[in-house]
């Protein structure tokens, strides 16, 4: 069977768009965003919010940011979506390090940590966590120093797997990679979707190697917005904000005011936000429950969008031979783990920020699937 070029996210997702099924490829949430949020933008809509926002980003929203992390507005720069701003700080760092550099990601790895070295030729080493995605720290720090890393992609909790990292865990990250001299790219975009225990970032150890990337679009159902933020050292202000200008330039000017409109009521944010974390984490328990029931396995999560399984023993093809055979057969879009690791052939990703009506047809489909 011949594997499409490009994300396979979107190969799947597409399949979607163009003959219809039930899309559980890409991370969409399908939920409404908060009723206070439509409010706002409508009534920004109104108003003379139509050109474009200062590059660095609306100055309300730019404090509210500041703000819930504890840094001035200095060490915030918005961008469109968490996409650009790990496509921001890649470019940036790569201008730092030179045409040599070397990236690690923790694997299984979201798309952007390692396919952005492929497009810039740069070369990637892939960290491989134990059973269950135990991370060793020790092993980790002597890769970072014998692969001589540049830049260490983080993420917690992690796409596609959905662990987070203790506080002990990250602080033993920022240490290694300080001994390394390495840069940290800490993807934050998933940190208000856990299931139970907040998640830490380290926006209190921010430093000259230390980038945070974080997104309003998962927490509040707005991918379609594409506004996210980057926190950043204050050394790193003005060469980050010359790459922006020609890169991203800036995001939606009506899209940032209508956040601050709605993120200065800090008490509705945070009711939509228990809201959807209490969802996600009965939609987790519901697939993954049905999917060990028709063999899978499943290694402990902690929150994301995301449902990350392996495939039963007893099935020999591959995650992309069934993720095809499943959309041909059943209309279910799912994406092959392969694409976040080669060592993932057998696992497939599937989204779970979905409407419970819709999570159901999808799990009836997938068991009658895997049934026959």
């Amino acid at each position: 069977m011949e594997k499409p070029q490009g994300s396979y996210i979107g190969h799947f997702s597409n399949l979607v768009k163009a003959h219809g099924g039930l899309n559980l490829a890409q991370g969409i949430p399908g939920h409404r965003p908060p009723a206070e949020l439509l409010d706002a933008l409508a009534q920004v809509l109104r108003t003379d919010a139509h050109q474009y926002a200062p590059g660095q980003g609306d100055a309300q929203l730019l404090r509210l940011v500041a703000q819930r992390y504890g840094l001035g507005p200095g060490n915030v720069l918005m961008v469109q979506g968490g996409t650009e701003g790990l496509s921001l700080l890649y470019t940036y760092i790569a201008q730092l390090l030179g045409p040599d550099m070397a990236v690690m990601g923790i694997e299984p790895a979201y798309e952007s940590h390692s396919h952005l070295p492929c497009i810039f030729g740069h070369r990637y080493v892939p960290f491989a966590p134990g059973p269950d995605g135990f991370l060793d720290m020790h092993r980790l720090a002597d890769e970072l120093r014998r692969e001589r890393i540049g830049l260490l992609f983080v993420a917690s909790p992690g796409n596609p797997h959905g662990r987070a990292l203790s506080r002990q865990q990250v602080l033993q990250l920022l240490e290694a990679a300080q001994q390394a001299d390495a840069y940290i790219v800490f993807d934050a975009v998933y940190h208000d979707l856990y299931f139970h225990q907040p998640v830490y970032v380290p926006a209190d150890r921010l430093g000259e190697r230390l980038f945070i990337v974080g997104s309003f679009s998962k927490s509040l159902c707005i991918t379609g917005w594409r506004v996210g933020y980057v926190l950043h050292h204050a050394h790193h202000a003005a060469g980050l904000r010359s790459v922006h200008d020609y890169v991203g330039l800036c995001a939606s000017a009506p899209m940032q005011r209508a956040l601050a409109l709605y993120l200065s009521d800090g008490g509705q944010a945070e009711r939509y936000a228990a809201d959807l974390r209490a969802r996600l984490a009965a939609a987790y328990g519901d697939l993954s429950a049905h999917l060990r029931g028709l063999g899978f396995g499943m290694p402990p999560t902690d929150g994301g969008c995301f449902v990350w399984a392996e495939l039963p023993a007893r099935i020999a093809a591959d995650g992309f031979e069934v993720a095809s055979a499943l959309y041909q057969q059943q209309r279910v879009a799912v994406v092959p783990g392969e694409h976040f690791g080669s060592r993932y052939a057998r696992w497939l990703r599937l989204n779970i920020a979905r409407p419970d009506d819709e999570l159901r047809e999808a799990a009836q489909r997938i068991g009658l699937f895997f049934g026959e």
